[in-house]
């Protein structure tokens, strides 16, 4: 079984003493977002093919990702945007990102690392040619770091319309959703870019908008597990969602637990309980965040 940890909430940068403790102990419990019964998930070695990490920020994991690697191999899914702050609050300055990413591939190898640049958001902060010119700094500056960026467009869910609202009339700026053409147009400049740097550009979930040179991302990826490793992992291919090129795998993450302050965020309907459930957090829990029905409440 390959896990997750997590596409639900920033583990890496909020959670590291949590996810230290889980992993010694061998199991966690991770809710049911529909309201069902909690289940109980392995973490020993002999059951965890890989570990998939998503992180806007890994610093605080770094000495975690050294006891994972004893046993387990794993990936780290690295996002690094340069957003300003009226869309991103509270993530770490790109050159940071960038250090640790450079220490991870040189820790753990060049298969160890993805560079996400997602979800892209159109607005008047962030237009195509914002997008296109910081997206070309961070690919000169990531050439021969990475070997792929995975790329996807924001999709605009009723709680992520109702916080950009909020956000573009609290700091003053406009957002909108454009049409396909416009989006695959962006997507075709960008993979241009990304291949100019020697980085394969993917697109997550957004089969819609491929276009020639692009490819299909799997963010689970049981063959780039397999070359961290330098064995076949065994996995299974199932999607956990429609247009997805993902292994199976278990995410052990936690709704409305991540406290970054990112505005268009899927996983995070209240910025104010998100914040509050990180304070509340015991690092000695079995679960991370609520496990009954409330867990997205």
């Amino acid at each position: 079984m390959i896990i997750s940890a997590s596409y639900k909430t920033d583990i890496p940068a909020f959670y590291a003493d949590w996810f230290r403790n889980r992993l010694r102990a061998g199991s966690t419990v991770v809710a049911n977002p529909y309201g069902g019964p909690p289940q109980t998930v392995s973490l020993a070695p002999a059951d965890v093919d890989g570990f998939v990490f998503w992180t806007r920020n890994v610093e605080p994991f770094l000495p975690v990702l050294g006891e994972v690697a004893r046993n387990v191999p794993f990936v780290v899914h690295y996002t690094i945007t340069g957003y300003p702050r009226a869309l991103d609050a509270g993530t770490i300055a790109p050159e940071r990102a960038v250090a640790h990413l450079r220490d991870i591939v040189k820790r753990y190898g060049p298969r160890a690392a993805v560079w996400r640049y997602d979800p892209m958001v159109f607005s008047s902060l962030t237009p195509s040619d914002w997008h296109e010119a910081t997206f070309a700094r961070l690919a000169e500056t990531l050439a021969g770091v990475v070997d792929e960026v995975v790329v996807s467009v924001a999709q605009i869910y009723r709680k992520t319309r109702r916080n950009m609202d909020t956000a573009a009339r609290e700091h003053g700026f406009d957002w909108w959703d454009p049409d396909a053409d416009e989006k695959r147009t962006l997507v075709a400049r960008l993979a241009a870019i990304a291949q100019g740097n020697g980085i394969a550009f993917t697109l997550c979930g957004q089969r819609e908008l491929l276009v020639e040179g692009v490819g299909d991302a799997r963010c689970i990826d049981a063959e780039r597990l397999s070359d961290v490793a330098g064995r076949p992992i065994a996995a299974v291919r199932r999607a956990h969602r429609k247009a997805c090129g993902c292994w199976a795998s278990k995410d052990i993450g936690g709704y409305d637990t991540c406290p970054h302050g990112c505005v268009y965020c899927y996983a995070v309907g209240s910025r104010e309980r998100a914040k509050a459930r990180f304070a509340e957090q015991d690092p000695a829990a079995l679960s991370l965040g609520p496990v009954g029905k409330s867990s997205q409440d």
